[in-house]
């Protein structure tokens, strides 16, 4: 196998190891993680390969390539590198000792149980049809309590797309679907997460969350294809009906899930192609937090963004008013009239009605209501109705989110862990998120891969590290690198990685953070030695000499130590004794990794301090003296390197120039017309010095051979005189 393209210098820290590679794309479905035995295992294309994490060095194990129905596949003129293959995108442990398995099958979708005794034995089921995509890149999965629930197209062409139900332990019985055909059920959804989360105290109201996207129905005939994000409910306990919805949900709901950014005069711009849901447990199993990735893309926008719900308001969306079709025109308008008993939607269970005891007991009111009435009229705003993140018009798109919540003394952040189609990771710290307003904080930007690829992101809490999968091979990242942050307490501390502390010596990782709050540090209380009563050692800025021509630019570089700190440059002018904020002049610019200062003049001569600040602390980065080189200095200089040069070319001979050591070559200059004259003379002189000693070999060629021995056999005297 050959290394897939992973940048040298992290695989040479200490916080990364590469735990599969290999020469072709594997195409990376699914993962499923067992931490506790130390196994990983990997869905691919046409296999599945099972990892063992604590033994580096031991073969990882293939279950055999399971190819299916690739003949048809091909004769139906599908591609048979993309499409003709089985994607195994669903692995999901069913028992202690097995592993529940599904692929796409190359348009004939197969399940099977993978047992994990002695190595890994895989036995199959028969096929089960309608519980898994067709198409390689659209499905969605969820194996809860014995049932799998799936999202899919049920068709060869993909034109139709369903939510189902299927019993794993008992196939003769039906499966529950959404109606076939129905634009105002499902129009053409995207179907991204499926959870299951408990409503009350029993069991029978517990229901099922599905995530996706679709076309909107609700969209005016004059606008354009707008797509909506959507989340949606069924009952676990649903049946179907009894007369009517046969085989079909009987408790199918869904709202839309907004993400914007406020605007102006109530304008909103939306971020509506949800890619990505992950589910925080909290306190409360009942009242998780819902973490969104959106994304949006237009020709004069795009971007990505974060938004957090909370289930209250997803909830009370659900209990809220119907939205309908009504009037002349048939526009889509909340609904007013008359709900009947028991309301649509609600769970058949002892927690409403005694004598309801399965949805097939709802009455036929209940069922004609539900055939036309699925979308509910209020959407569901985030936390503070807005994003928590944003990124917009920068060059990749977020496409997978995880989420890790830690627990610091001033309470909990939220680490987020996002994955973009440029093989990036992006680390970024939530904090106050349920207070008056969350704050963000950049922590970390890991290029894991060359490829351009979405990756795949799956949390190892227990050893806090996360697993990437590439193109061409996955990694395994530590969920924190802390020794990169510095050598000091104030730098430790002012990287906010709720991960990593100051022990006294090295910025190391604990469980939890000594730093209070890591969105608003201050490392002069944080770092304070008590015995000494002083901050801690703080290295100072060494000083640098830089060189300037004058009418030319020059460039004073300052990296800032993390992406909160905000720069700030001071300068001390050669005729003053204070240090001065930077001139408000338009020859200076100050850009990310220093300060740019055209067209020189012999004012700016002086000190430059480049100083960071964060919060309330702040430090010097790098200090630099400039001095500026006269124009007529130059000149000098240039005029004499000529006369030089006219010198040399007719007389073979070179005057010393021992008074010509620039102390400023060697920095690069900005274009001009005197700095072209000041390079070209540097190289004629560079010739010139290689003429010289050829001239002298060529004047004096008796004396460079002068003195050269020659051992005779047999003699023992110094013989001279050309060879």
């Amino acid at each position: 196998m050959k290394c897939p393209q992973i940048p040298s210098d992290l695989l040479r820290s200490n916080s990364s190891r590469l735990l599969l590679n290999s020469e072709t794309d594997l195409a990376f479905q699914s993962l499923l993680l067992d931490e506790k035995r130390a196994w990983l295992m990997v869905g691919a294309k046409d296999r599945v390969i099972l990892l063992h994490l604590d033994s580096p060095n031991r073969e990882p194990q293939e279950v055999k390539k399971i190819k299916e129905g690739m003949k048809h596949c091909r004769l139906a003129g599908k591609n048979p590198e993309t499409e003709c293959a089985n994607f195994i995108r669903f692995l999901q442990r069913f028992n202690h000792t097995h592993v529940f398995a599904c692929g796409t099958g190359s348009y004939q979708p197969v399940c099977a149980f993978i047992q994990l005794k002695a190595g890994a034995k895989v036995n199959f089921t028969h096929q089960r049809k309608k519980m898994q995509a067709f198409y390689p890149w659209i499905s969605l999965l969820g194996f809860l309590d014995g049932e799998l629930y799936s999202g899919t197209s049920t068709d060869f062409m993909g034109s139709n797309a369903a939510f189902f139900r299927s019993h794993l332990d008992r196939p003769e019985q039906n499966y529950i679907r959404t109606e076939q055909n129905q634009d105002d059920w499902l129009n053409e959804p995207v179907f991204i997460e499926a959870h299951a989360i408990p409503d009350t105290y029993s069991q029978e109201d517990d229901k099922v969350y599905i995530f996706f996207r679709e076309t909107a129905v609700e969209a005016g005939q004059w606008e354009k294809r707008r797509i909506h994000a959507r989340v949606a409910r069924v009952c676990k306990n649903d049946i179907g009906g009894k007369h009517s919805l046969i085989n079909r949900w009987t408790t199918f709901l869904k709202a839309r899930l907004i993400c914007s950014i406020p605007g102006l005069q109530g304008t909103e711009t939306h971020f509506d192609q949800l890619e990505d849901v992950f589910l925080l447990q909290t306190r409360n199993i009942q009242n998780p937090l819902v973490y969104g990735l959106f994304t949006v893309s237009s020709g004069i926008f795009s971007g990505s963004a974060v938004c957090v719900y909370s289930l209250a308001a997803i909830r009370a969306s659900f209990n809220g008013p119907f939205a309908h079709k009504e009037g002349f025109d048939y526009q889509w308008a909340e609904y007013k009239g008359r709900i009947p008993y028991p309301r649509p939607g609600t769970c058949p269970s002892e927690t409403y009605d005694p004598f309801l005891q399965s949805t097939k007991d709802f009455p036929d009111e209940v069922i004609s209501f539900m055939r036309t009435h699925h979308l509910m009229w209020d959407p569901i705003y985030p936390l503070h109705r807005t994003p928590v993140l944003i990124r917009v018009n920068v060059p990749f798109s977020i496409r997978h989110l995880l989420v890790d919540r830690v627990e610091t003394k001033a309470g909990h952040v939220d680490v987020l862990f996002l994955g973009t189609d440029e093989g990036k990771v992006l680390k970024v710290g939530i904090s106050d998120l349920e207070g008056r307003g969350s704050q963000e904080i950049s922590l970390e930007e890991i290029q894991v891969s060359k490829v351009i690829r979405r990756l795949l992101l799956l949390l190892k809490p227990l050893r806090q590290e996360l697993l990437v999968s590439t193109a061409k091979g996955l990694v395994q990242l530590s969920m924190y690198r802390c020794e990169l942050y510095g050598k000091t307490c104030a730098d430790c501390c002012l990287a906010r990685d709720p991960y990593c502390t100051w022990d006294g010596k090295s910025c190391r990782a604990v469980t939890r953070a000594q730093c209070p709050n890591v969105l608003k540090t201050n490392p002069i209380h944080q770092c304070l030695d008590a015995a000494k009563g002083e901050l801690g050692s703080t290295p100072m800025a060494e000083e640098k000499v830089i060189f300037g021509v004058q009418n030319n630019s020059t460039f004073l570089e300052c990296h800032p130590p993390s992406p909160q700190t905000k720069i700030h440059w001071l300068v001390q002018r050669s005729n003053t004794i204070a240090l001065e904020e930077k001139p408000l002049d338009s020859r200076f610019s100050i850009l990310e990794q220093g300060l740019l200062i055209n067209q020189l003049t012999q004012q700016d001569a002086g000190l430059y301090q480049c100083q960071g600040m964060d919060s309330s602390f702040s430090q010097t980065l790098t200090y630099y003296k400039l001095r500026i080189i006269g124009q007529q200095a130059m000149e000098a200089v240039t005029s004499r390197l000529g006369k030089n040069a006219e010198t040399q070319g007719n007389h073979h001979s070179v005057t010393p120039v021992s008074g010509l050591q620039l102390p400023y070559k060697g920095y690069s200059w900005a274009s001009g017309t005197n700095l072209v004259e000041f390079c070209n003379a540097l190289q004629q002189r560079k010739r010139l010095r290689q003429k010289v000693w050829t001239s002298r070999w060529q004047q004096h060629p008796s004396e460079s051979k002068k003195g050269r021995v020659r051992r005779q056999p047999g003699s023992s005297g110094r013989e001279e005189g050309p060879v």
